[in-house]
């Protein structure tokens, strides 16, 4: 006798065809029959007016250590997502040594915080998976951090890596592809990664390329020149053969007011022309990262120390303020700074707690003081642990992107803070609710296909993302006239509602809407794809 036995529901397979009503069987962790009056089970769940799908699978998490510090993880699994990708956006915590991880969390304490007695007992990428496989909530694939790789082996400095330090970045990216990792990330908008010149990008590119990996940047702006970032990207991807993940990819700032089909129109000259490319979004306007990252990079040479220098520093708190006001800074994707469109998310220190929830600009305000003078003060005093919002996109642009055929979902959640973005709850609800059943820019089987089957394409799953005979039993089902996020704003830690059901490899953790104590993730490896 199976497992269980899932009856009635409407099967969305995962490939972007319609919906059919039928029962599904799933026995040691694998689906193993999909039809009609199939055989009982230990367990059975009458899914009438429910629709069961994929597993969805989250392209861009910053989960790496909220992962193991807090492992119920329910934020993404009441979402529906059984595998999240980590390691994003150039920094993170393997490979690494002792001096860079000391760095790294500094720089990083607003996506990840700082758990407490954490055991940082890795130091290379199959450490950090072996980790990963002492149980958590969903599956987690890895990208191996190019700004880690640059802090370990060239430091902080604004220049060049030497044919030497080139060449010992390419050994370690290798030797994290063959410990499992599935591709590379980059920050080019944060330090020291975005040093890195076009040209080492390729070099490192082709590395990925070898292993049959891809490279997920975040480029060099999202603002000011963000086609001109794109097209960056897409250069490496042609020169390299590395296949592309444009991870973000919006269209943000006022500079890129309804530009959206721009960039869509490059991604398909891209593919025209043989480059492999996908992209990921997530669905809402404002974005999210550390209130450090928008300084500009000259500021951080030297690493954190050196930085909290400058900012206690007059005459240098009166350079970066002029060219943040006036000129814009690299760190805030060469845009003029807005004030008001600046929300702290949260904070580490309890003695700044109270910014949480207000802008700089409304901080100002009630304190009389300068917004500059805030914003530097904020960051002396929490550390440079804090995070923000950022209320900067167009929901034009948006769905323009969300429509395209490269297109899969990223939350880019951080999990951490008072009042962290509510994609950290939302995303993948979010899709079903307000772009598919309310707004219609997608249907829903394609809307599955995008969140599911094709995400799984491009890390070349080969037993997953799909609702298939023989397919690792990463499930969920959701009622799609209800499915809704309900996390906003004001209060983004709420559980999205209508995902009654959440299954990784074959284990419910979600269970009639209520997390269970189960953590049978593991990790994905790229040999064991």
């Amino acid at each position: 006798m199976a497992d269980l036995l899932i009856t009635g529901a409407v099967v969305l397979d995962g490939s972007g065809a319609p919906g059919v009503r039928a029962d599904v069987v799933v026995d040691a962790g694998r689906i193993v029959a999909v039809g009609n009056d199939l055989p009982t089970a230990r367990r059975t769940i009458d899914a009438d007016g429910l629709a069961l799908s994929p597993g969805f699978i989250d392209m861009h998490a910053h989960s790496d250590l909220q992962i193991l510090a807090n492992p119920d993880h329910t934020a993404k699994v009441s979402q529906g997502v059984t595998l999240e990708v980590l390691g994003q956006d150039g920094l993170s915590f393997a490979p690494i040594d002792d001096p860079t991880r000391t760095a790294v969390r500094r720089q990083i304490a607003g996506w990840n915080g700082e758990p407490d007695d954490f055991d940082f007992s890795w130091s290379t990428v199959a450490g950090y998976l072996d980790r990963l496989d002492q149980g958590i909530a969903c599956n987690a694939a890895y990208l191996v951090p190019q700004g880690t790789l640059r802090m370990m082996i060239v430091g902080t400095s604004h220049r060049p890596a030497t044919r030497a330090e080139l060449d010992e970045m390419k050994r370690l990216l290798a030797e994290g592809l063959e410990q499992g990792a599935v591709g590379m990330s980059s920050g080019l908008t944060y330090t020291p990664g975005m040093f890195a010149t076009t040209d080492e990008l390729v070099e490192l590119c082709e590395v990925v390329a070898q292993y049959g990996g891809y490279y997920g940047p975040h480029q060099r702006s999202y603002g000011e020149g963000a086609l001109d970032a794109y097209g960056e990207m897409v250069e490496v991807a042609r020169r390299s053969g590395c296949a592309l993940h444009l991870t973000h990819a919006v269209m943000n700032f006022g500079p890129n007011r309804g530009r959206g089909a721009e960039l869509v129109a490059m991604i398909d000259k891209a593919l025209a022309a043989g480059i492999d490319v996908t992209t990921d979004t997530y669905p809402y306007l404002p974005g999210a990262t550390t209130l450090a990252a928008i300084l500009p990079s000259w500021t951080a040479e030297g690493g954190p120390d050196a930085l909290v220098a400058r900012l206690r520093d007059p005459a240098a708190r009166e350079r970066i303020t002029y060219e943040m006001e006036n000129l814009g800074s690299d760190g805030c994707h060469g845009c003029v700074i807005e004030w008001d469109t600046i929300e702290i998310g949260g904070v580490r220190h309890d003695a700044v707690a109270g910014a949480v929830g207000k802008t700089i600009a409304a901080l100002a305000s009630e304190s009389g003081q300068a917004p500059a003078d805030v914003f530097f003060d904020l960051l002396i005093r929490d550390d440079l642990a804090t995070s923000i919002l950022q209320h900067v996109g167009h929901e034009e642009n948006v769905q323009t992107i969300m429509r395209h055929r490269s297109h899969t979902g990223g939350s880019d959640a951080i999990l951490v803070g008072g009042k962290p973005h509510p994609r950290s709850w939302g995303t993948f609800p979010r899709y079903l609710a307000r772009y598919v059943r309310e707004l219609g820019v997608l249907d829903l089987a394609d809307c599955i296909h995008h969140l599911t089957g094709r995400p799984a394409g491009r890390l070349r799953l080969t037993d997953r993302g799909l609702v298939r005979p023989g397919y690792v039993a990463d499930l969920v089902l959701f009622d799609p006239a209800t499915v809704r996020d309900t996390a906003t704003f004001e209060e983004p830690r709420q559980q999205a509602i209508g995902i009654p059901y959440v299954f990784v490899n074959g284990t419910p953790v979600i269970d009639d809407g209520h997390r269970t104590d189960a953590l049978p993730g593991h990790a994905i490896r790229r040999t064991n794809l």
